[in-house]
């Protein structure tokens, strides 16, 4: 019996290790997703970009600001003068953080009354903002040591003052279910349309749909909207549950949002059509989108910063709708963000969509003729 059993296993590692394609999905994905996950996937968060905004001219002031200057946590972009400067900063995401230093700082830590230390947090990445509170932390607690190693032990220590924008108890859920939404969009749009062709060609129907009357347009539109459909159904029942259920703040435009959400799935639906297009048989159609998604959820910024990854994977970035989309659904919900402050993140969806369902126009138009 196990020499029967091994003739049988052997017969089938020569069919898979024979066949170019079986070949080629048992190398290039794991190749191709280990280095993503390698580059791109981590928690840990590097030059974190700060300003200061020191009010204090005290010895104890320079003394704090040099511990946050010698850290390759933290990247210092410079000083602000007035309390003005610190909102554009934030929204428009040029810094993480912002840390104020009252004018009297130096005087109390020297009466032994402490100082205060004001944190200002872009709190709509809660992960970024509690890892970056996390290294204001230790910073301020060696800064504490030091200060009263060399006042001879008396130890009144400086503490923080943390605000938070966006989200102020800084709630994971509120980062993390929006994104959902684009998820979840994504994986249904994307199955549905990948299987659309592949499923006709593997029954042996597509042959029948190529002799009808219909046009390659007619086609893509026929196959695309059913994906639309569904997806647009899925994005608002997740939209639903999201305000109604998890009670997530929705401040934003609901015009903004589904702007958006047209967009994605326009683009969602192009990819998948032509991961379609290419493939024979329904286990092809799912491999190409499993090869798809994963990638496009990690550099997506779904979990980790997008501004953490090595340079050349923030190109790659650009060419992932899921990356747009998730700054749009997020800044919608958190941000109240309206439509022009988003059109920059409309059209590259868009053009990714009107790109991809013209590859797969023409690769049903050379299968036609």
């Amino acid at each position: 019996m196990l020499r029967k059993i091994f003739a049988l296993m052997k017969k089938e590692f020569r069919a898979i290790l024979k066949n170019k394609k079986s070949r080629m999905v048992l190398i290039v994905p794991p190749l191709a997703q280990i280095l993503v996950f390698g580059y791109s996937a981590s928690f840990d968060l590097n030059n974190v970009p700060y300003v200061v905004y020191n009010e204090d001219q005290g010895q104890a002031s320079r003394q704090l600001l040099a511990h946050f200057r010698g850290t390759p946590e933290f990247n210092y972009l410079g000083d602000i003068t007035a309390d003005r400067e610190i909102t554009p900063l934030i929204n428009e995401k040029k810094v993480l953080m912002v840390l104020h230093i009252g004018a009297d700082f130096s005087k109390n830590l020297l009466n032994g009354r402490g100082g205060k230390i004001g944190v200002i947090l872009d709190g709509r990445n809660s992960n970024s903002a509690m890892i970056c509170l996390n290294y204001v932390r230790n910073i301020v607690s060696r800064f504490n040591e030091n200060w009263a190693a060399r006042h001879g032990g008396r130890h009144v220590p400086a503490r923080l003052v943390v605000r938070s924008w966006f989200n102020a108890g800084l709630n994971s859920h509120w980062f993390i279910i929006p994104g959902i939404v684009a998820l979840l969009a994504l994986v249904v749009t994307l199955e549905i349309t990948a299987l659309s062709v592949a499923k006709e060609r593997e029954a042996g129907t597509f042959d029948q749909l190529l002799v009808t009357p219909m046009t390659p347009l007619e086609i893509i539109i026929g196959k695309s909207l059913p994906g639309f459909i569904i997806g647009f159904i899925e994005a608002t029942f997740i939209i639903g549950m999201t305000i109604f259920w998890f009670h997530v703040p929705f401040r934003g435009s609901f015009l903004a949002l589904y702007v958006g959400i047209f967009a994605f799935l326009l683009s969602a639906i192009g990819i998948g059509l032509m991961i379609s297009s290419i493939s024979v048989t329904q286990q092809q159609g799912l491999m190409g989108a499993f090869l798809f998604l994963v990638p496009a959820v990690i550099l997506s910024g779904f979990a980790t910063p997008i501004e953490n990854m090595p340079a050349f994977i923030q190109y790659i970035t650009y060419l992932n709708p899921m990356r747009y989309f998730l700054i749009i659904v997020r800044s919608t919900f958190l941000e109240g963000a309206s439509f022009g402050l988003l059109w920059n993140l409309y059209w590259p969806m868009v053009l990714i969509g009107v790109v991809t369902l013209s590859a797969a126009g023409m690769l049903f138009r050379k299968k036609m003729y």
